[in-house]
Parts: C-alpha cells; structure tokens; sequence
C-alpha cells in the first residue's frame, strides 16, 4: 500500500581530514510518517491539466543538505508500449559517492553525469553536482499485482495510445555522505496529464481539487472518460471519509483518477498503489453496497499494510478491513441503507467463503475470502469490541495502533491490540473467527443498533499553550510569511536542528455529554510517532508533553489534532560561524569565561544546527540555535580551565584563545579533536534509500 523509503546504513571509517561545520554530523535515517485532525471541507475548485502537475516530498529543493530526485514523464503515442522517464538527481556536497539503480524493464537511452556498471546500475562521475538518466519503461501491467488476490488477467495499468495510466518508476539510491542529507522526491508529467507521484495519467484530464485541514484531495477526470458521479459527490464522500476514518496515516495530498471503463480491466474496477495514489473506473457510484471509491481511500489510510512483510497470518485484514469499512462509510453517510450493508458482509457466509480459515490462506477455496469472510469477520469483532466498552472504543482504535507501528504488523500485534482495546473477551472473538472455519452469522438491524448507536465520547485536540522544547531548552516558532514564504502563508515554522529531540506540547479536551476514552497522537507527515492515552469526564480537558526526534534534514508536517506546525529540519551546514570570541580573554586557573560565537543563516532558508564548543579535552558544551533566513545572532557557553597554559577554543571552523595563569607560554592542543588534516576516524555513511510500492485492488 505504501511507498516506503528503506534505509541501510553501514558505516566506514576513514583516517583522513574532513571539511569541519557546525557540530558533527552521524548516519541518519529516513522515516516514514500520521493525523486524525477534523476536516474542513471547502468547495470543489477544478483546474485544467493541459500541462503535467507535479508532486513533491517532505524536503524543500535547492537545499545543501539535500538528495533531490526529480522524475519526468512524458507520452509517446506513436509508441503507447513505452513511456519515457527522465531522473535527475542533485547531489549535495555531502554525498561524497552516489549509486542509481532503476527499475526492471528499464531500457536506458541517454544519460550525464554517471558511468554504468551494470544492467540497471550507474556510479556518479563526480564531476557534476547533478546527474541524469533517460530512459523508457513498458506501460502495460497485467493480471496480478498481489499473489491470491483474485485480480484476473486484466490490465492494471495500459496506454491506449489517446490515453494511458501507468505507474510512476522508482530508483535506488545508495549514496555515502559525510553529515546528515535528506531526500526530496518530485514527479511530473510532461505535457498534458497528471500524477500524484505513484500514478500518472496521460492525456487530456482536469484535475478536481478539495482542501481538506491542511490536504488536498485531487480527482483527476480525463476527457476520454465518462464519469458516473459528479467530481463534487466524489470529493465530498472522500473527505467525508477522511474525516470519521480517525486512524492516522492521513496523507496530506491524495490523488485518484477515474480511469475509462473501455479497456479491459478484468474483474478489478479499482487500484491503489504506492502512497496516495488511486484509480477508480470511471462508471462506479457511491451508492453500492462496497463503493470502490471508498474502497481504495480506504486502502490509501491502511500505513501497515504495504504487501511486504505482512505476517500471512494477519494478511486477511488489508481487504476485510477495506471492503468492511467502505460499507460502513457509505452506510453512515447516507449513501447506502442497512440492507445493502447487511449483503454486503452475509456473503462472508456462504461457500467458497465461509470454509476458508482467514489465518492459512491455504484452506481458502476462493482467492477472495478475505474480501467476503474478512469483512464479516473484522465487522463482528467491530461489533463485539463496541458492546464490550459500550461504545467507548471501536476497531479503528486498532486500526490507529497498528498504523502507529514502525516494524511489521504480525498476528500477534494485532490480537494483543484488541486485548488493550476490549480485553480478553474480544481477542477470543477474534481468535476463534480467524484461526477457526468458524463463520459468525450477520448481525440483525436492531443488533446493529445496539452496538453501532449508541452516544459516544466526543473529544477535541490541538496543540497546548506551553512551549515547543528542543534539546530540552524553550524554541522560537515563526509564520512561514516571515522567513520567506509566500504572502498570506500562515504556518507556523520551527527550524530544527537534526537528531534533536522535539516536544510539542498538546491539549486535549471531552466536549461531548458522556465520559470517554482519548487518544492524544502526535503525528509527523500522517504517522503517529507519540500517543498519550486517558479518560475524560464531560467538561474535563488534560495536557501532554508528546516528543519526536527529527531522522534528517528535510520538510515535515507535524500535528496535534487540529494544530498543525511546519519543521523545517536542517544540517549543521545551515549554520555558518562568523567568529568565536571569550571574555575575558585571560583568567587565573579554576575561574571560567565565556565563550560567544557569531553565527548565520547559510542560504536563503531557516537554518539550525547544534553547535559545539571544544576545547582540548573535546566538546566542552553544546548549544542548538534557530535562525530565520538571512538572520544573524550569537551564541555562548560557560568554559573552566583549570591549569597554567594557552588554550584554543573552536567553534565551527572558527578558533579563539583564552590565556590561564601567568605561565602562558604553553598552547594546549593546537588541533582540536574533530578538527584540522589530522583528524582521526571519520564516520561516513552509506546508504540505501530505495521504495517498496503496495497495491490493491477492490
């Protein structure tokens, strides 16, 4: 489901000198990341896309401290085989050896900048800060994407030559570098067309959007199709969706297509593949009793289910919990009535479903009982969760949890999760539907309503009144408008240093008329990465401290509820140190000074950095600073010198001395650790940063 970044990191140790900045920088790590703020919905505003739109990542371009890889798409209809990609990728000064690796099937064209070593692979020269790569892909995908899914031999993705849908390439990246380096990834189609950065449309097409707390939805409809609904219905249903869907993993930007039904699509009216990206065909409604639309929204909030390393064991829920809860969404909205709801999940009863035991796809006699069991069975442990905390959690608290974890979902997790949510009755439940041929019966209407209707807790959330902390010390927040956004932009921007611990404080107050269970999440680019959990009364409100660590440099969106702040997460290279000062310069021994640096915002965005003061016996004290764009301030720290002698002081690449004693004829250490030719072993980093994109089909 999702287009993860996976990083490797293996660490070399050089003996040799190394341009010394600001502080020092380690391996990084990329980081996947969620909200479940409240939704404002806005009108539909549509635009035509007779020239390709374009999709970026979480870190913001021309930046030193980052990878940036662009990808361009562009149609050939005189050869709707292939389509052609064009990578580029800029090369910070940091990465100091790069290595591209593309996709099977590629067909390499023209490249600059890189010598080929294999089939698929390529080495940076080095000689250029930027290298490119052209090359054509196959537009046709058929038949199964997912082993057993039950797809048939239809397409997945084609080119008609008038209009094609394919899915975006990706590339390796193995790369060295000598700090930490974020990576921005951007995808474009040239010429008329679309893409949300894992599905590109070419063609003709007019692109619907609806804001959405923060997000965009984008619905994007091709001349060539006939679309059974109306945009407006559709981005209503979704953000609608979006909003009661509380479980985190809520990306800011979606993107769908209505694909024309004229090609042959086998049994699949839908796909959601990589991050955000879907396609629907273009004469499916809202009022079915599975409404695909919703199906693959559904498919586009499931974080934990990206098709690899799923424990087999809990494999069923990707397409139980999607087929499941596009009933309910469309149930609850009005769309469909109980009926249609309730023959939606009575076919988990029947054979070829009902045999199958949903742990060991082995037993199932159909490819897709886990769309049919798995819906009734995940809707009756639902059900069974909501009568047991009469009415206090439900499985979209499990659904939250599981979206909330960094490794693998196994089994285990998720029974462990039902237990904290509705004890060990419910895990019974659960246990005995998925490890068993049992078949649990449908629900009757006036079941339903007992577990489904009843009042629930109404909860508020957004960021507290208390500070933001970095490094455990009080940190500036600016209005992006301030430090070179756009007019009119209101964020709110922190700049942080990498590797720095954030605290956002949140605040959490039960609006509703009976007493309940809250769930406080801080969520990073749609991931939760802190969660704090209480119950309030009515009229009762609590605070949390809720922390996260920033990987790399990069842009990330961070939320409590309905607050929302922008870090801007930068190297130590965004610092520059003018001048290192001490006062008073010349001391006794025991007494200590103050040591001042000088410092500025390299470039033209908000820098940080934390900076190290050092003496000879290493780093003596560490300050993170914040500066706005062309911004300059100083910094101090408190030093003891304790013996006679002439002593350095370094911050950056900027040295000062402080005299101690009256025998001053001695310099202590005239290269300091971590600085000068001599500098010991050097940490570089390699790393693997490549994307496993899921997919589904409804």
């Amino acid at each position: 489901m999702n287009s993860r970044v996976v990083v490797l990191a293996v660490v070399v140790l050089l003996v040799g000198s190394l341009p010394v900045g600001v502080g020092a920088g380690g391996p990084s790590q990329t980081a996947d990341s969620p909200s479940a703020a409240g939704v404002d919905i806005g009108p539909a505003d549509e635009s035509p896309a007779s020239v390709g739109t374009s999709v970026g990542s979480t870190a913001s371009s021309n930046s030193e401290d980052v990878l940036s890889r662009t990808t361009v798409l562009r149609h050939r209809q005189d050869d709707p085989d292939t389509f052609e990609v064009e990578t580029t990728v800029r090369v910070p000064e940091a990465v100091t050896a790069l290595e591209i690796e593309l996709e099977p099937g590629a067909t390499v064209e023209e490249t600059a900048g890189v010598e080929r070593t294999d089939e698929r692979t390529f080495e940076w020269t080095g000689n250029a800060d930027e290298v490119t790569i052209r090359y054509a892909m196959p537009a046709e995908r058929r038949g199964s994407q997912q082993q057993g899914d039950g797809s048939g031999e239809g397409y997945t993705f084609v080119d008609t030559g008038d209009w094609g849908v394919v899915a975006v390439p990706d590339v390796s990246l193995f790369y060295r570098r000598t700090a930490p380096v974020g990576l921005e990834r951007t995808v474009r189609v040239d010429g008329p067309g679309a893409t949300g950065g894992d599905i590109a449309f070419f063609g003709p097409v007019t692109v619907h959007e609806r804001p959405v707390d923060g997000g965009t939805i984008r619905l994007a409809v091709p001349d060539a199709a006939t679309l059974e609904e109306s945009p407006d219905a559709v981005l209503s249903a979704l953000a609608d969706a979006r909003d009661r869907l509380t479980v985190g993993a809520r990306s800011d930007d979606v993107f769908m297509v209505a694909v024309p039904n004229g090609v042959d699509w086998g049994s699949k009216r839908g796909l959601q593949y990589g991050e955000s990206d879907a396609w629907v065909v273009d004469d499916a409604t809202l009022d079915e009793r599975n409404p695909v639309w919703l199906h693959e929204y559904v498919h586009i909030r499931q974080n934990f289910a990206d098709g690899t390393e799923v424990d087999p064991a809990v494999a069923w829920v990707s397409e139980g919990q999607a087929d499941y809860y596009a009933g309910l969404l469309a149930l609850e909205s009005g769309a469909t009535d109980f009926g249609d709801f309730r023959s939606l999940l009575e076919r988990g009863e029947r054979e070829p479903y009902a045999g199958g035991v949903l742990a060991d796809r082995s037993t199932w006699e159909h490819p897709e009982t886990h769309y049919a069991k798995g819906a009734l069975v995940y809707g009756e442990i639902d059900r069974r969760l909501r009568l047991a905390t009469e009415g206090d959690r439900t499985l979209a608290d499990v659904f939250r949890t599981l979206n909330a974890r960094d490794g693998p979902v196994t089994e285990a997790a998720f029974m462990d999760a039902l237990e904290d949510e509705g004890g060990p009755a419910v895990r019974a439940v659960a246990e005995r539907y998925t490890r068993t041929a049992e078949t649990p019966g449908m629900w009757t209407r006036n079941e339903h309503e007992a577990a489904f209707g009843r009042s629930v807790a109404v909860f508020e959330y957004g960021l507290g009144s208390g500070p933001i902390d970095v490094a455990d010390r009080e940190w500036p927040r600016w209005s992006a408008s301030t430090t070179g956004g756009p007019d009119g932009d209101d964020r709110t921007l922190i700049a942080v240093p990498a590797g720095e611990s954030v605290t956002v404080p949140s605040a959490v107050a039960n609006v509703g008329e009976r007493e309940g269970t809250y769930d406080a999440t801080l969520q990073v680019d749609g991931r939760v990465v802190d969660h704090r959990r209480g119950t309030l009364a009515p009229g009762e409100d609590a605070s949390h401290a809720l922390s996260w660590t920033p990987p790399e440099p990069g842009e990330y969106d961070i939320r409590v509820g309905s607050g929302r702040l922008t870090a801007v997460v930068r190297s130590s290279s965004s610092v520059t140190v003018r001048e290192v000062q001490v006062a008073p310069d010349r001391i006794e021994p025991g007494e200590s000074v103050t040591a001042t640096a000088t410092v500025a915002a390299a470039g033209d965005r908000p820098a940080a950095a934390t900076l190290a003061f050092r003496t000879a016996d290493g780093v003596a004290a560490e300050r993170p600073v914040a500066l706005r764009p062309g911004e300059t301030t100083t910094v101090d720290a408190t030093l003891w010198f304790d013996e006679d002698g002439q002593y350095e002081v370094a911050v950056g690449d900027r040295t000062t001395t402080v005299a101690v004693g009256g025998d001053t004829s001695t310099t202590v250490s005239e290269e300091l650790p971590g600085f000068g030719v001599s500098a010991a072993l050097i940490a570089i980093a390699l790393v693997f940063v490549g994307a496993g994109v899921g997919h589904r089909r409804s």
